[in-house]
């Protein structure tokens, strides 16, 4: 037969562990969703960031071939066209 202060002593210690199991798992969930969010914002920035590399090399015109083939496009030049499609053939 186990003594009464064995039984409180083991409870105890039960309870203790359990207990600090929780709060242990909360720090470390607390730790890993803030790792998170910082991941999720560097990724949006980086998105950002290539988005608008993509956007700059669009609306540059590149360096081999100036014309603007938009006729929408208030720099459009039609003679610049003709020529490039006269050239090409």
């Amino acid at each position: 037969m186990v003594s009464p202060i064995v039984n409180v002593t083991r409870y105890s210690a039960l309870a203790a562990g359990i207990f600090y199991g929780f709060y242990h798992r909360r720090t470390l969930q607390a730790a890993h969703d803030a790792h998170k969010l910082e991941q999720a914002a560097h990724h949006r920035e980086h998105l950002i960031a290539e988005a608008k590399e993509a956007w700059k090399r669009k609306q540059e015109p590149s360096l081999k071939d100036d014309v603007i083939t938009d006729p929408e496009d208030p720099r459009f030049d039609l003679e610049k066209l003709i020529a490039k499609w006269e050239k090409a053939a």
